[in-house]
């Protein structure tokens, strides 16, 4: 791991589980200072104290104030990353217009605030890893047309984002299928059959690990030349 990290402060909202607690070990590995910021106290002060990370805080990030509160007694961030958000799924035509409307919530205007509540915090040589995922690409027919257009967005947000926070470097990390809790609870007991007939079609013949992808995070967060990319880290998925 590059020694960029050394000493420096990273936050990471959704860092309690899956890719964002690998990125959050990793980048503790690399010698940050890590605070994970999870949807629920308890959840996120036992994770923080299990791994030994600097801090904890807990927000939902559909409301800006506690997104706020989260990041109101922090110096100074150097690295903020936002990977916190659901899995939203209805169609367009049947599903309720205010759960469809936090796929964006959950994400875009998440970012808004996070990094309004920030404002001058937020260090100028430092970076900003949001979050889209394949569907970005690849939508699907099962109701994901907004949730689709939500990750699209992140990617469009970062591009506009680096320009805009320059020299504050804004990337976007896009996973393919990967194996995390979240994946367990959006599929439920269907996740064994989903998994074995998606990886009949991958060209790796697997999903990719949290590990993985928490190291496509750090890698975004210390090289200091990686600006308004989309890293896609999703075993060419995107070439079936």
């Amino acid at each position: 791991m590059s020694s960029t990290l050394q000493d420096r402060t990273v936050v990471i909202f959704g860092g309690t589980s899956g890719i964002g607690l690998a990125a959050a070990r990793q980048a503790q590995a690399s010698g940050a200072r890590v605070i994970v910021v999870g949807f629920n106290a308890a959840g996120a002060e036992r994770v923080a104290a299990a791994h030994g990370f600097a801090g904890w805080r807990a927000a939902d990030v559909t409301r800006s104030e506690t997104i706020a509160a989260a990041l109101a007694d922090i110096p100074q961030v150097d690295h903020l990353v936002l990977l916190a958000g659901t899995f939203v799924a209805g169609k367009v035509l049947e599903a309720d217009v205010d759960y469809l409307k936090r796929a964006f919530d959950e994400r875009v205007w998440a970012a808004v605030h996070a990094l309004r509540a920030l404002g001058g915090r937020l260090a100028r040589d430092g970076s900003v890893t949001l979050i889209s995922g394949a569907l970005a690409d690849r939508p699907s027919a099962q109701g994901t047309a907004v949730l689709a257009a939500a990750s699209a967005a992140m990617e469009a947000l970062a591009r506009g984002l680096a320009l805009e926070l320059a020299p504050v470097r804004v990337n976007t990390l896009s996973p393919g299928t990967t194996d995390t809790p979240l994946l367990a609870r959006t599929l439920g007991a269907h996740r064994d059959a989903y998994v074995a007939a998606l990886t009949e079609k991958l060209p790796q013949r697997r999903l990719g690990t949290a590990e993985e992808a928490g190291a496509a995070i750090v890698f975004l967060m210390s090289n200091g030349f990686m600006n308004g990319e989309t890293l896609h880290v999703d075993g060419g998925s995107r070439l079936i």
